[in-house]
């Protein structure tokens, strides 16, 4: 098991190593295993390529953001260039309903609601609008249809975790109950959490994935 000060030095590392995120104005902190990063950025998609760089690095047990987006003269917008700028790329988004995602902009936060039927469809939306120059933060609120069997989408699950995971995750414990699906069971990385998670959300009608794994390096 890393130490914590292993750990603030790979994290750290791992910010460097991603192209874009200014590593310089990023401070990481480690402290029993949880990994907090503070500072500037000058965009949300800084700010959210620099979380997945911290969550890539093997050893981090969780992570807490206190980072703040400071946008430059060049890149402020105003809130309707924002909303218009979304609804246009989300009526170009192929992979989307018509008309299916609402837009709500209020002071650079740009929020996104509508129903969709698959998870990629709510990841999709929300992937098409986060490099919008302006943006300071993203809430996306779009919900997903129920399913119309609990008992499918247990099996779907499951199935995609007996052909996807490696052995030990394989002994994911699976609970469906409407749309909601709970994971239960050992991980050891957060590439198998996050695997895990992934074929839970594949499946149509989930709305909503409870993480009660739990992550042992």
């Amino acid at each position: 098991m890393k130490t914590d000060q292993e750990l603030q030095q790979d994290v750290m590392a791992e910010l460097k190593w991603e192209p874009a995120v200014h590593a310089a104005q990023i401070g990481v902190e480690v402290k029993d295993g949880v990994v907090t990063l503070a500072g500037e950025v000058s965009s949300y998609a800084e700010k959210w390529q620099a979380e997945r760089a911290a969550q890539r690095v093997n050893g981090v047990k969780a992570l807490a953001v206190e980072l703040e987006v400071k946008l430059s003269e060049f890149g402020k917008r105003s809130d309707a260039d924002i909303a218009q700028s979304a609804k246009n790329i989300l009526a170009w988004t192929s992979s989307l309903p018509e008309e299916s995602i609402k837009v709500m902009v209020e002071g650079g936060w740009l929020t996104l609601s509508g129903h969709v039927e698959w998870q990629y469809q709510r990841q999709d939306a929300a992937s098409s609008v986060r490099y919008l120059p302006g943006v300071r933060g993203l809430s996306n609120q779009i919900a997903i249809q129920p399913a119309s069997s609990a008992t499918v989408v247990k099996a779907d699950i499951v199935a995609a975790l007996q052909r996807r995971a490696t052995d030990e995750a394989k002994t994911i414990e699976v609970e469906v109950e409407g749309g909601d699906v709970t994971l239960k069971g050992t991980v050891h990385s957060w590439s198998e959490r996050d695997l895990a998670r992934r074929s839970a959300w594949s499946s149509a009608g989930v709305r909503r994935v409870v993480d009660q794994m739990n992550l042992i390096y």
